[in-house]
Parts: structure tokens; C-alpha cells; sequence
């Protein structure tokens, strides 16, 4: 997102503040970070501080290379997927034990520099961000057919990350082996009751990175972005425990939650790629 607002921006306050929530929780400083690389390639962003952690630890000798060029190598004597998964799956559960993670998932996310490329390891996903690994999720804006209304949900109070904040109503991580759609669906099913038949419907609306510092370490995620038409009479319903509430809502309404900084930041990155497709931002809200 630009850091300079149209002139239009600054006459709307809404505007102003949803600009100000973004870029103050978007932080994000590369000579704080080492770019961590498996094979040479980059599959994260390692805080300096987090290495610093990692040699310290002597439970999985050798975990990281000796930095170069603002570059270190995850596990360079481990030769093949396999040897890096069962180091990492020893490293997780240190680091989840010296209380350097939490909100253990049991659900494997890939160490991978983009989606199509294969993984070099597996890690659970509760220390991928420690790591700073690239990760990737799906997004579903839910539009209500007919009407200028979106629904919106509130994520538990029990979650790991950004819990009771608002959401896109459907919204998940994708595990290794999975794919943007199939991810979509699963977690519709599980979020809001939506049935695969309609979940396959939803229209695909491009990627949105999202990159910044968080208190887990870092956030660099590839957000698959999508819309769903859903029946003007359609109620959504939470089947899993990972939703508060759901919430029908209209733009102005929803532009004053993103406002006061009250949804994740990677939902109203995409809720506001929705808005602006379908022309109900306010004026000079910029794109994601």
C-alpha cells in the first residue's frame, strides 16, 4: 500500500484512519531480518533476534548456516526433504516448550520459496512464523446477491492470532498439500456452514502479500483472494468453534470497523480489494 494518500484521502477522515491503521500494524524493517534460504532460495524472513535464538539452542545442532550478504541457510548439512522435516519437527516442539511459540495446530505447513515449487520440508505450522516463513491462505469476501451488504466474521476469543478481531467471512491457512481452492472450501464448510457445492462457486480475485512484523515474528503471506455470491437469504453458521459471530454489513459500516484497526490487517487488505471492485469505498482509499 503507498504511503502517500490521493489529496481525497486526507479530506475523509474514515479514509485517513483506515490508511493509518494499515501502515501503523505493516511495519516491516529487511535490516532487522535475515532472509532465510534453503538451496539458495528464499522461502522466509528470519528475525535477528530469532537466530539468535536458534543458536543458542543446541536440541538440533547446525540449524542455521553462518550468515552472508544478509542471507542465512536453514539446516545446510540436511540433504533432502526428509532430514528437514524431522529436524524441524524437533526444533518446533523445542521452541513451542521454551514458550517461543504457541497455538500448536498439528497441521503441517511447507517450506517452499512459491506454491508451485515443491517443499523442501514440512514444519508445524504454529512455528512458521517464527521462522518467517512464506506461507499462504485463502480470503472469501462474502457478497450478498442483490444488496450492497457484506457478511463478516469475528474470529474466537480463543484463537492463537488476532483473536476476536473481525475477519473476511471465510478465511484459512493452507496446509501443505492443499491448494488455494481446496483450502476455501474446507474452511467454508467448517466457518460458516457453506456447502462445497456453492463454496465452488467463489470467484478468484488474484494474490494480495502481505509482509510485516508481528509479535511471532513475521507475517509474509501470499493471500488468495476471493468473492462468493451468496442468496440474499443465506445465513452463515460457525461448525469448528473458530468464529464468535457472523455479521451481515454495509460498507460504510464496515470501512468504520477497518477504521478503528478492529479487523486483521490481512482482511481489510482484502475486504477493501472487494470494496473497491464493486465501487462501494469511500473516495481515495488506495488498492492493496
Amino acid at each position: 500500500m503507498s504511503d502517500t494518500l490521493p489529496d481525497s484521502a486526507s479530506q475523509n477522515p474514515v479514509v485517513s484512519r483506515v490508511a493509518a491503521s494499515l501502515a501503523a500494524r505493516s511495519r516491516f524493517d529487511a535490516g532487522a531480518h535475515l532472509r532465510l534460504t534453503v538451496a539458495g532460495r528464499q522461502v522466509g524472513w528470519l528475525p535477528r533476534a530469532h537466530a539468535q535464538i536458534l543458536r543458542a539452542q543446541d536440541t538440533v545442532p547446525g540449524v542455521l548456516g553462518e550468515p552472508r550478504d544478509g542471507s542465512v541457510a536453514l539446516l545446510p548439512d540436511c540433504g533432502d526433504a526428509c532430514a528437514r522435516s524431522a529436524a524441524l519437527k524437533v526444533l518446533a516442539h523445542w521452541l513451542a516448550d521454551a514458550g517461543h511459540v504457541r497455538g500448536w495446530r498439528d497441521e503441517l505447513f511447507a517450506v517452499t520459496p512459491a506454491l508451485a515449487a515443491p517443499a523442501f520440508a514440512v514444519i508445524e505450522r504454529a512455528a512458521a512464523r517464527f521462522l518467517g516463513l512464506l506461507t499462504f491462505a485463502s480470503h472469501m469476501n462474502g457478497v450478498i446477491a442483490g444488496a450492497r451488504a457484506l457478511w463478516i466474521s469475528r474470529r474466537s476469543a480463543a484463537k492463537a492470532v488476532d483473536p476476536g478481531m473481525w475477519d473476511n467471512l471465510v478465511a484459512g491457512g493452507m496446509p501443505h498439500g492443499s491448494d488455494p481452492l481446496a483450502t476455501l472450501v474446507r474452511e467454508c464448510d467448517e466457518e460458516s456452514g457453506i456447502a462445497p457445492v456453492l463454496a465452488q462457486r467463489a470467484e478468484a480475485h488474484g494474490v494480495i502479500e502481505v509482509l510485516r512484523e508481528i509479535p511471532e515474528g513475521v507475517q509474509w503471506e501470499a493471500v488468495y483472494v476471493y468473492d462468493l455470491l451468496l442468496p440474499p437469504d443465506f445465513v452463515p453458521h460457525n461448525r469448528d468453534g473458530e468464529v464468535a459471530e457472523h455479521r451481515r454489513i454495509e460498507p460504510e459500516a464496515l470501512l468504520a470497523i477497518m477504521a478503528d484497526g478492529a479487523m486483521t490487517v490481512d482482511a481489510t487488505l482484502v475486504t477493501l480489494d472487494a470494496l473497491n471492485r464493486r465501487g462501494w469505498s469511500a473516495p481515495g482509499i488506495p488498492r492493496p
